[in-house]
């Protein structure tokens, strides 16, 4: 019973306690790549450095995707106002016009 009391405590349930051990995270990582650059000077640190903040990226994505984001506040589905077509609306059909220009069928005729 003590622990699961305990275990809970590590347990991270919403995205702002991931966010801040992300931040956690990101201070060691930094911390460690100073030491390794301080260590190893030239492009073998500098590879080190980069490998631990690029570490910091992979953890803190697994982080947030593990997380489940928060509920809506409104119950049920979301459905938008109706809006009623106007009759000038941008799917009526416009007039074909002729191949030989705008004027009409009976202006044509030669009876």
């Amino acid at each position: 019973m003590m622990l699961k009391k305990l275990g809970r405590l590590f347990t991270i349930k919403t995205r702002f306690e991931a966010w801040l051990v992300i931040y956690a995270i990101a201070l060691g990582a930094v911390e460690r790549g100073r030491h390794y650059l301080e260590t190893y000077p030239g492009f073998g640190g500098w590879l080190l450095a980069l490998a631990c903040t690029g570490v910091v990226f992979i953890a803190g994505g697994k982080l947030l995707d593990s997380v489940t984001p928060p509920k809506p506040a409104l119950a049920g589905t979301y459905q938008p106002p109706l809006r009623h077509r106007s009759v000038t609306g941008r799917n009526r059909p416009t007039r074909l016009l002729n191949r030989r220009g705008s004027e009409s069928r009976i202006s044509r005729r030669t009876d």
